[in-house]
């Protein structure tokens, strides 16, 4: 199953960056730490210039916290870059990223060069919740859904610190499968977009290779060996009583409780990917992407030639 989401309001999110970028001194973008690979939006790295970037892994509280050190030195180790980790609920780290981003840019401060900062997330990634915490009160609307903020808005956290805050924005095509599915897992892909069983067996599917004692813990299911992620979730619906009549597992029901558990964290502290594991994923989805534009540019050409607007390539010699 390929997960796409691009709404109308993305359009508009895409060309007011490239707009506003023109006189930002710093990009904050903020990613899900429980996948922050996948929450890296790869359209940022050209809509923002190369300016100097900060990544704010956000929800940490609800990561792995050893798969979030590995995030943090994989983005510090890159040019240009800072990387801290946060949960956006949280006064005192909350204010870290201003002074993090004073250090990013230190020739902009005071009356005469405020700092200009952009502030990008991919939906649902907690934005509006730490811009509420930075200004002590309700500057941004929040809630656990995707497409939330639908609006720029400018934000003034200290006399020479400006915030610019844009809606959440995914990519138009998202091309590393296994991104697709841990975007809906988290939360940052509308539910309309995809099929909640099937993302519930991928992210099983995970968890049994990589935290099968949360999964026990949590459920009470014997986890024998060789046991598939589709017995698995029919096992978890049979616990939580997600049973239909003649005793069939309701499994959209079992795949609604694994997925609320996953995002609210009553599994324990997960994270879905490591620096290793999503390069592999995404090295992949390239050689896949590539592979499709050559077959997509092939068809073009015969179409073009067939309306003679394009001229038929010569035939080899025998």
């Amino acid at each position: 199953m390929a997960i796409q989401w691009f709404p109308g309001h993305m359009h508009l999110t895409k060309k007011a960056i490239s707009e506003r970028i023109k006189e930002i001194d710093v990009v904050i973008e903020l990613l899900d730490a429980r996948l922050p690979g996948s929450s890296a939006n790869p359209m940022l790295a050209e809509l923002t210039s190369r300016r100097p970037a900060l990544k704010v892994i956000n929800k940490q509280d609800l990561a792995d916290p050893a798969r979030t050190a590995l995030w943090l030195a994989h983005y510090n180790a890159l040019p240009n870059t800072r990387a801290i980790e946060l949960d956006a609920s949280e006064t005192a780290p909350a204010r870290r990223l201003i002074q993090a981003a004073r250090e990013l840019a230190p020739l902009r401060g005071g009356m005469v060069k405020p700092m200009r900062v952009l502030i990008c997330g991919i939906p649902n990634v907690g934005k509006s919740t730490l811009i509420n915490t930075l200004t002590g009160k309700r500057a941004a609307k929040t809630g656990d859904e995707a497409g939330i903020t639908k609006a720029e808005q400018r934000i003034s956290l200290a006399d020479d610190f400006y915030l610019y805050d844009t809606p959440g924005m995914l990519w138009p095509r998202i091309i590393v499968a296994k991104s697709g599915y841990n975007l809906a897992a988290s939360g940052a892909i509308g539910r309309n977009a995809f099929d909640e069983e099937e993302v519930a067996l991928e992210l099983l599917d995970y968890l049994l290779q990589n935290y099968p004692a949360l999964l026990q813990a949590r459920y009470k299911v014997e986890l024998t060996d060789g046991i598939t992620d589709e017995q698995l979730l029919e096992a978890i619906g049979r616990k939580r009583g997600a049973v239909l009549p003649r005793g069939k597992v309701n499994l959209q029901k079992a795949a609604e409780i694994v997925i609320h558990e996953f995002r609210a964290a009553t599994l324990g502290r997960i994270t879905l990917e490591t620096p290793e594991e999503f390069a592999q994923w995404l090295a992949a989805g390239q050689l896949i992407d590539a592979e499709r534009q050559v077959k997509k540019d092939g068809l073009e050409n015969q179409r073009l030639i067939r309306l003679k607007k394009i001229p038929r390539p010569p035939r080899a010699a025998s």
